[in-house]
């Protein structure tokens, strides 16, 4: 499978002005190298009804194109399972007892992006 560009709008309002351009940046980047340009649905988080068919409508109108169906996680959930399985088997899981909060607030080494996990829980289990 080639390199291809992406846009993964979460469905919980309008698609504003932000999203937008990052919609057109990646889909002019794709296009201008010849790659195609997937959609994305980041819809895990069913916030607002009918708002994916609007940001979708609202992508057509502003002549946004993208190749293949649109594909949206809850569909994946299948994949998304077999990867946390492989994971497993493999001794590469743990679980975490943390809030998300405690992750944000907990410090982090320098080169960390912030709120990344701090391995709190990492060591419980052994």
């Amino acid at each position: 499978m080639s390199p291809a560009g992406r846009f993964a709008p979460s469905p919980s309002g309008e698609l504003h002005v932000g999203n937008l351009r990052t919609a057109i940046l990646a889909w002019l980047f794709a296009r201008s190298t010849g790659r195609d340009f997937l959609l994305r649905v980041e819809d895990l988080d069913r916030a607002r009804a009918g708002a994916e068919a609007e940001q979708l409508r609202d992508l057509e109108a502003m002549g946004v194109t993208w190749d293949g169906a649109v594909v949206r996680q809850t569909d994946r959930g299948g994949l998304y399972s077999d990867a946390i399985n492989t994971l497993a088997a493999a001794g590469l899981t743990y679980e975490c007892f943390c809030t998300r909060r405690e992750i944000q607030e907990a410090p982090s080494a320098p080169h960390a992006p912030q709120g990344a996990y701090p391995g709190t829980c990492r060591n419980l289990g052994t």
